[in-house]
C-alpha cells in the first residue's frame, strides 16, 4: 500500500484526483464490488502527532488491504473538515473521524458509522474530554476560568472543541468571557499548557496517556478542574452511497482484523490492551448529534 500522507486541505482536493494505481510492489487489483476503482481511500483524523498516527494507520490498512485484496491508501488528513470534504466528494471510500467529525461527515457526506475500537473484553471502547491547569494554579472550577486563557485542540473536535465549551456554558460562562485559543490539535493544546502560555487547556485521556508515555507531560505537574462523560470512540465509517456489497465486505473484514492489526492505532486511542472493533451504528452517536444542536454548531463549525 502507499504511505500514508499528512495532507493539507488545499493539496488535498488535488492530490485524491490522481488515478488509483495500486502499491509501489504491483498493480492495482481489478475493478470489483470490493475493491471499487481498483482501490480504496481511507481517510483519518489528525488526531495524534502524525510520526505516531502515520505508522499506525498503515498497519490498519495494510490488514485491511490483505483481507479484501484490493490496495488501500491511508491518507491522513489536515484537520477535521478536510476529511469530511474530501468524503463529501467521493474522494474517500472509508474515514476515522473522531465522533463530533462524523456528526458532520453523516450531514455532509453520508457518512455511515461500522466499526469502532472495542477493549480485549469485546466492549466499545470510550475516552474522556478534560480541562487541566498547572498544579499551583488558583483555579480550581471551571467558573474560574473567567478572563483566563483557554488552550483548545481544533475547531470541530468532541474532545478539544464541543465539550469544553460546553462546560463553559454550563458554568455560567459566555463565549467572551474566556479567552479561547485554538492551538491546531490535541498536542499542540497540551504543549500550550505544558509550556506556560496558557492558563488552563483541554487534555482528554487518549492525549494524556499517550504524552504520559512519551514522557512530554508529567500529570503530577497539572491538575484536572473537569471531566466529560464517556465519549464513544472514534468510529471507521464507509461512504454511503457505495455499492451495498461493498459495504457489506469492508464491514465484514473490518469486524473480523486481528486485535493485533488494529492495536497500534487503537493504542494512540488509549485501548490498551487492545480488542477487536467492535460494530456501532448511528444510535451509538446519538449524544453527539443531541450537542451538536444544543451547541448550534453547523457545517461551517468544521470549516
Amino acid at each position: 500500500m502507499r504511505r500514508p500522507r499528512l495532507l493539507a486541505a488545499a493539496v488535498l482536493a488535488a492530490s485524491l484526483a490522481l488515478t488509483a494505481c495500486g502499491g509501489p510492489s504491483g498493480p492495482a487489483a481489478a475493478d470489483s464490488p470490493t475493491c471499487p476503482g481498483g482501490q480504496i481511500r481511507m481517510g483519518v483524523e489528525p488526531f495524534e502527532d502524525p510520526a505516531k498516527l502515520v505508522p499506525a494507520a498503515e498497519i490498519l490498512g495494510d490488514a485491511l488491504e490483505r483481507r479484501l485484496s484490493c490496495p488501500v491508501e491511508v491518507q491522513v488528513t489536515e484537520d477535521y473538515s478536510a476529511e469530511v470534504i474530501a468524503m463529501r466528494n467521493d474522494r474517500l471510500e472509508l474515514g476515522i473521524f473522531g465522533p463530533l467529525g462524523y456528526v458532520f461527515a453523516a450531514e455532509r457526506a453520508g457518512a455511515e458509522p461500522v466499526a469502532s475500537f472495542g477493549t480485549a473484553t469485546g466492549e466499545l471502547s470510550t475516552y474522556t474530554a478534560g480541562i487541566w491547569v498547572p498544579a499551583g494554579s488558583d483555579i480550581t472550577a471551571v467558573e474560574q476560568l473567567r478572563g483566563r486563557t483557554l488552550a483548545l485542540g481544533a475547531v470541530g473536535s468532541t474532545s478539544g472543541d464541543a465539550l469544553p465549551r460546553q462546560a463553559l456554558l454550563d458554568a455560567g460562562l459566555a463565549p467572551g468571557d474566556v479567552r479561547v485559543d485554538y492551538a491546531g490539535g490535541h498536542p499542540e493544546a497540551l504543549l500550550a499548557l505544558t509550556n506556560g502560555k496558557v492558563d488552563a487547556a483541554e487534555i482528554n485521556t487518549q492525549q494524556l496517556a499517550s504524552a504520559t508515555a512519551s514522557g512530554i507531560i508529567d500529570p503530577a505537574r497539572f491538575r484536572q478542574v473537569w471531566t466529560s462523560k464517556p465519549i464513544p470512540n472514534d468510529p471507521v465509517t464507509v461512504r454511503g452511497n457505495l455499492d451495498p456489497a461493498f459495504k457489506a465486505a469492508v464491514t465484514d473484514a473490518l469486524l473480523n482484523l486481528d486485535a493485533q492489526a488494529v492495536g497500534e492505532i487503537g493504542a494512540l486511542l488509549d485501548v490498551s490492551p487492545p480488542g477487536k472493533l467492535v460494530p456501532v451504528t448511528r444510535d451509538t452517536y446519538a449524544p453527539l448529534f443531541e450537542l451538536a444542536t444544543t451547541l448550534g454548531l453547523t457545517e461551517s463549525d468544521v470549516e
